[in-house]
């Protein structure tokens, strides 16, 4: 990557950058349930930031069994970074790590065309929160 930009694991002192960019990106539920967000990044592999200079920028947590998939769980690039191919590379650098894996993530209708984009292909899927199982 040129223009000083870096990847690197995630570390527990970033977390409040994060928090920050979700809540400037409107992700309320990841805001609103800070300390578990926390623990599911601390949890997670791979997580990894983007850094432009010394300053965190983008963000990639995933999950993955090592072997058949890697879940994209979120990927975020702050808005005055977007149109560079930041997202892809973060995307590219995740599957470096665990190369036998397929990719997988959920879209929602604002962030499908730039999935498209990149050729990855829709599936099916559902989702329920933990309230909702209440």
């Amino acid at each position: 990557m040129s223009g000083n930009y870096s990847i690197r694991s995630f570390q527990a002192k970033d977390f409040d950058v994060i928090h920050d960019l979700n809540k400037q990106e409107g992700w309320d539920q990841l805001v609103e349930k800070k300390e578990e967000t926390f623990h599911g990044w601390v949890n997670s592999e791979p997580a990894l930031v983007l850094m432009h200079n010394d300053e965190i920028v983008g963000y990639l947590r995933g999950l993955t069994d090592g072997s058949v998939s890697l879940f994209v769980c979120e990927l975020l690039i702050r808005s005055d970074y977007r149109g560079q191919d930041l997202g892809k590379k973060l995307i590219e650098k995740a599957h470096s790590c665990y190369p036998g894996t397929r990719v997988e993530l959920l879209a929602t209708s604002k962030s499908e065309g730039y999935y498209s984009q990149q050729s990855f292909r829709p599936y099916y899927g559902f989702r329920k929160t933990a309230e909702e199982f209440v």
